[in-house]
């Protein structure tokens, strides 16, 4: 009988992947573990790029693209298409990561039906893993049609732009007892209704962190103090990228890594044909450089502190305790 020779295959290299795109198990976990999550906006392609090297657990496509990539004075403006271009191009830049669209005014509001659609569209046609729309028990219903059609929603309370008019312009919310209740409601109802984590912005820590306790989903904050499950950066706040003006909870992250950008310079032995083949001798890596600091600072707890929170007056806080949600 002829003996078969068999063939020998050589092992392949197989390089790790740079990014494991977070689950909802994983940031459930993470809120479980005390874990800080760290994510940022992005619009487009090379700044979802660098995110996404840097490490980020989550990226929002926020409508404040219509401001800083745009130019609107408000986010009002932004409409469904535009959201849906810039999380194209976010989405091509940051594959591996976690991406949510902004569902902007208008295109949730009217119906339950338009709210299915406009999320369907950031899934289907931008390959958004989840959206993100503002408001509490007003929009319930849109909310649970959302989720019951396999959507991934994520709330959005406190300081919402869409709706500043009705508070007056943009106000920090929660200092009283009835915006406190009001929003700590409005959380819960979400939860209820189905959605994977909430955002808070513009509140102080105290109420905010009362806020992350009560839920069992994780509580995120975009100028929330120190107390919730993890940290929001508008990327042209943290690359100074943008003139118009920066929140006061907003921090630029460029001067912070400038030495070592410059340090990682004036190592490379050619500079022009490292700018040639790898493309690592400019903005994207300052990029990357900001946003790991960043990280590494909502990890190891020392943003937002203080300095980057807003303050709330002993009188409040004491009226504020108070309230039966106060634990």
């Amino acid at each position: 009988m002829k003996e078969i020779k068999k063939e020998v295959i050589s092992p392949v290299e197989v390089k790790p992947r740079q990014n494991v795109k977070k689950s909802l198990f994983d940031l459930a976990k993470m809120k479980k573990d005390g874990v800080p999550s760290a994510w940022v906006t992005a619009y487009d392609l090379p700044f979802a790029h660098a995110a996404q090297k840097a490490g980020v657990d989550m990226i929002l496509v926020g409508d404040s693209g219509g401001m800083v990539q745009l130019g609107y004075s408000t986010t009002n403006p932004v409409t469904m298409d535009e959201m849906i271009m810039l999380a194209k191009a976010a989405r091509k830049g940051a594959p591996d990561t976690f991406m949510i669209g902004d569902m902007p005014q208008g295109a949730y509001e009217p119906s339950e039906r338009d709210a299915v659609i406009s999320a369907l569209r950031f899934v289907k046609e931008a390959g958004s893993d989840a959206i993100k729309c503002e408001g509490g028990h007003r929009i319930i219903p849109k909310i649970k049609a959302m989720v019951d059609a396999g959507i991934l929603v994520m709330g959005h309370l406190g300081l919402t732009p869409q709706s500043t008019g009705s508070f007056g312009g943009y106000r920090v919310q929660g200092k009283s007892v009835k915006s406190f209740e009001k929003t700590m409601e409005d959380a819960l109802e979400l939860q209820e209704a189905g959605v994977f984590a909430l955002l808070l912005e513009a509140m102080p820590s105290e109420p905010a962190e009362q806020i992350a306790r009560a839920l069992k989903i994780p509580v995120y904050g975009i100028g929330a103090g120190t107390g919730v499950d993890g940290q929001l950066i508008i990327m042209h706040d943290l690359m100074g990228f943008y003139a118009a003006f920066r929140p006061w909870f907003a921090k630029c992250y460029v001067p912070e890594v400038s030495g070592q950008f410059k340090d990682y310079i004036s190592q490379i032995p050619d500079i022009r044909k490292n700018g040639k083949e790898e493309r690592r001798d400019g903005l994207l890596v300052l990029a990357e450089m900001a946003i790991k600091a960043y990280i590494e600072q909502v990890r190891g707890g020392t943003f937002p502190g203080k300095e980057y929170s807003y303050s709330i007056k002993s009188e409040e806080l004491a009226a504020l305790k108070i309230s039966k949600y106060w634990k």
